[in-house]
């Protein structure tokens, strides 16, 4: 069984991955997981059976390249703000605000091998970056948020519809929300404004395509 233990979740992320710069986000390092590594050809049935959740850490995700690629050349979207980083899996999308100047990045994940990777991420990175472990799903989104980020999050239609349904909340309550989406399933057509879009290169390891034609939207 994987170690329980902050540190225990630490290391066995330090030994299933590399420390590496994903393609589409060059200024940003990240403990991934890649051809070279066990985890990444585990299956889920072996990873349930070892006790770790699907690890959507170890991986950087096309929605999470292209959300933290408009951070870094957009700035001023999060300038001195506090953001959200919802279902922020390696925190990529956190750090790039933090590198991109916010005011204070709350990274909130189900998942506590998240909260270990945050942490070897952003010490990576030199930024610092709060974590929760809550269900965020659960009430409104914090009155403090002044962004709230969410990336590749529709590729289950319950799922879609329930984090789709609370970002709309999060907006009318006087929230920025961006979301970065590389085409999935069930991303809604209708209600957005698409406010860049990107060719990010990716793994056929985990996609479809070597290259993803993702955007960054925000909600109308």
């Amino acid at each position: 069984m994987i170690p329980a233990t902050p540190q225990g979740r630490r290391a066995f992320i330090r030994a299933n991955t590399r420390l590496q710069h994903p393609p589409h986000t060059p200024e940003i390092a990240l403990h991934l997981a890649d051809e070279i590594t066990p985890i990444w050809k585990l299956t889920e049935e072996a990873l349930e059976e070892i006790g770790l959740p699907p690890p959507f850490w170890a991986f950087a995700w096309a929605g999470g390249q292209a959300l933290a690629r408009y951070l870094i050349d957009q700035p001023e979207t999060v300038a001195g703000r506090r953001v959200i980083d919802f279902a922020s899996g390696s925190g990529i999308v956190g750090i790039a605000a933090m590198l991109a100047g916010a005011g204070e990045a709350l990274a909130a994940d189900i998942d506590p091998y998240c909260e270990a990777a945050l942490a070897l991420n952003t010490e990576a990175n030199g930024v610092a970056c709060g974590f929760t472990g809550d269900d965020l799903l659960d009430a409104p989104a914090p009155a403090w948020a002044d962004v709230i980020f969410a990336g590749d999050i529709c590729y289950e239609k319950p799922l879609a519809e329930r984090v789709m349904a609370w970002l709309g909340a999060a907006r009318d309550a006087g929230a920025t929300v961006l979301i970065g989406d590389p085409g999935r399933s069930y991303f809604p057509r209708s209600g957005l404004v698409k406010l860049a879009e990107y060719q990010v290169p990716t793994t056929r390891e985990l996609e479809d395509m070597a290259v993803k034609r993702t955007a960054v939207w925000t909600l109308a």
